[in-house]
């Protein structure tokens, strides 16, 4: 079969013949059409992740979409690599994908809803009514939680981002309020702090963490000297503006903040269960129904190596079309 096969830690991956993997019983052979190559994809082929590839040359990809032996048209992880005309997943594992959802939309979208639904529905709790701030939603998973935030019905979504294009199409999506963060840090502090007076922002969905998430703890600190104020749930998805903040013992003291965090080591059993079961089935149904977008930049599977370390466009997602 052709695939992705990576030979060596640290570079990308070409396309060449690979040995058909064989099932055993307790598994199922995927004729893979489609799969999405993401941060973490690039950080086991890298040799940086804790679970990188260790035997090589090996297929890469962790998750795709396809057509089973008997004809089910399905999303899986793959327990060899997706980047491959097949591969191996566990029967358990597999989400069934709507008729009308084309392949490349759904590979693309699990990720990203497990970065943005999850974030919302499983750590934050999301309510109808709250007001919702994305910190960095001009990304892929940003994006897609500015459309769910709408979707569970909060009151205000506010943005926060740095390419102004980008920011002005999540307006499109179902942003009310845009904060700049190309402002110098005074005015963005003091826009925030007028957003938290006027709507209390309940949640903060953070993709960037670092300075930005230090400006937005800065505007909301001391909020709760009122006995009717009410709590700021913080949880964050990624680390793009940085890994690390300063944060004061006496914010905490004086500001009811509560800081969480959204990932897959931070989500029980029975929450990736519902994501599965319940969560991701939902999301390929709205995207089916052009109630939920995203946007691919797609290649074929044998432009892999140039593709590998392309620079994306903002907003999109990299997707390899294995075959037709």
């Amino acid at each position: 079969m052709k695939a992705a096969i990576l030979n060596k830690l640290g570079e990308a991956p070409v396309y060449g013949d690979f040995e058909t993997p064989k099932a055993s019983d307790s598994q199922l052979l995927l004729n893979v059409k489609s799969a999405s190559v993401k941060n973490l994809d690039k950080a086991r082929a890298s040799g940086t992740h804790y679970a990188s590839y260790s035997n090589l040359p090996t297929t890469i990809g962790i998750d795709g979409v396809g057509i089973l032996e008997d004809g089910r048209r399905v999303y899986a992880q793959g327990i060899t690599g997706m980047l491959a005309e097949q591969a191996l997943v566990a029967p358990h594992q597999i989400t069934l994908l709507p008729d009308n959802l084309d392949f490349e939309t759904a590979s693309a979208l699990p990720n990203a809803v497990i970065g943005s639904a999850m974030a919302l529905l499983y750590r934050a709790k999301i309510e109808e009514g709250q007001t919702i701030l994305i910190n960095g939603a001009t990304g892929v998973t940003g994006m897609l939680a500015v459309q769910l935030a709408k979707y569970y019905k909060a009151g205000k979504i506010v943005v926060t981002g740095r390419n102004e294009a980008m920011l002005q199409k999540t307006v499109d999506f179902g942003a009310d309020i845009v904060v700049s963060l190309n402002q110098d840090d005074e005015a963005i502090v003091k826009q925030l702090q007028k957003i938290h007076q006027e709507h209390h922002i309940d949640i903060v969905i953070d993709y960037l963490w670092g300075k930005p998430m230090e400006l937005i703890l800065k505007s909301v600190k001391g909020s709760s000297v009122s006995h009717e104020a009410k709590p700021v749930k913080i949880v964050t998805v990624g680390e793009m503006a940085g890994a690390n903040i300063n944060l004061g013992s006496g914010l905490l003291r004086s500001t009811d903040v509560e800081i969480l965090g959204s990932g897959f080591g931070s989500l029980s059993p029975k929450d990736l269960e519902d994501f599965h079961k319940n969560i991701l089935p939902q999301m390929f149904e709205l995207a089916a129904e052009g109630k939920l977008k995203i946007e691919i930049d797609v290649e074929p599977l044998s432009n892999i190596e140039k593709a590998w370390n392309k620079d994306v466009e903002a907003g999109k997602r990299l997707v390899i079309k294995i075959a037709d």
